[in-house]
């Protein structure tokens, strides 16, 4: 009787010091799945999508993710503004643009940020060695994304303007062709294009990057009304986010087999270019200043009909990760 008592005892203590609270609260058994449509892309920015689908943290989170692949942001975007999406995964420059024609969209989170995925890459047998060389040569770009602005970013740099050269506007997946075919000399673009452009010109390939004067941001971006019906539904999917990136941080590897799989792309490339990025889910003033920086950029250029500064922080959603995860939320309205 005594060691029932003692035995029953301890439990109790053991059980009294655990004072840790689950990640995710407990639902009913009988609870229906929250739905969720999901645009993301098969660019390595979007590697926590990946993670989360290929490890169920969706489904563990009481999520039914219905998932929609896309070539590149801009594109997943216009699926929730179109409503064939709840959520996209896309580039702050995207996300700008919609703001000033007028979308009600929210930021959710951050979920990767890198100086490093952007660049022009060149073929040297067309005379450019440097990237003053860049002067009057075909350069392709990807009109209203990071592509755009960084390419301006550039040549500003480089004490150019874009009436300097011969822009070409091509889709991500235009340029390794346009390239190949000489239709353009160089092209401003993103990973994993970028890369397989590079090795594709091989020593007749040159690289421009700038780290400073660019941070690329990328994001989960909805519909405002969306976020105002399903609060939930966000917090649970920024739950699994999290989880994601808790998996990528311990298990890189791992992450890089499961990406390689979901883009159908080789995994020496997602190696190649994997530390360039950096997959954090924060909401961080950095993601306001671009938006800031980018918006001038876009009025100077008359690439907008608005003409004032938009308050950009009242397009950030900050009660979903607040609620997950308040340590990651540095922006202060």
């Amino acid at each position: 009787m005594w060691k029932t008592v003692m035995a029953i005892v301890t439990l109790l203590i053991i059980a009294g010091c655990d004072n840790s609270t689950p990640s995710t609260p407990p639902r009913a058994a009988t609870e229906a799945p929250h739905k969720i449509s999901v645009a993301y892309t098969y660019q390595p920015q979007s590697t926590l999508i990946h993670v989360a689908v290929a490890k169920r943290y969706f489904a563990d989170e009481g999520l039914d993710a219905q998932l929609l692949q896309h070539t590149h942001g801009k594109a997943a975007l216009q699926s929730v503004l179109d409503g064939k999406a709840d959520v996209a995964t896309v580039a702050e420059t995207p996300v700008m643009f919609s703001i000033l024609s007028g979308a009600r969209i929210f930021v959710l989170a951050n979920i990767e940020s890198s100086t490093l995925n952007n660049a022009i890459v060149a073929n040297t047998d067309a005379g450019i060695k440097t990237a003053e060389d860049l002067k009057g040569k075909r350069i392709g770009y990807t009109p209203g994304t990071t592509s755009e602005f960084f390419l301006d970013s550039m040549l500003t740099a480089k004490g150019l303007a874009k009436n300097d050269i011969h822009a070409v506007a091509l889709k991500p997946d235009e340029m390794q062709q346009a390239m190949q075919a000489r239709q353009v000399d160089a092209v401003s673009t993103w990973n994993y294009p970028l890369t397989q452009i590079k090795h594709q010109l091989g020593p007749s390939g040159v690289v421009f990057y700038d780290r400073q004067i660019y941070t690329e941001t990328f994001n989960i971006a909805a519909q405002q009304d969306f976020v105002g019906k399903h609060p939930e539904t966000v917090r649970r999917f920024l739950r699994a986010l999290i989880k994601a990136e808790e998996f990528v941080e311990k298990h890189p590897a791992e992450a890089q087999d499961i990406v390689a799989t979901a883009a159908g792309i080789d995994k020496k490339l997602v190696q190649e270019v994997w530390d360039a990025f950096n997959y954090k889910v924060v909401l961080d003033q950095t993601l306001l200043l671009t938006l800031e920086d980018e918006t001038r950029w876009a009025l100077k250029n008359r690439l907008t009909e608005q003409s004032d500064m938009p308050d950009f922080a009242s397009y950030v959603y900050l009660d979903g990760l607040m609620a997950v995860k308040p340590d990651a939320v540095l922006i202060r309205k």
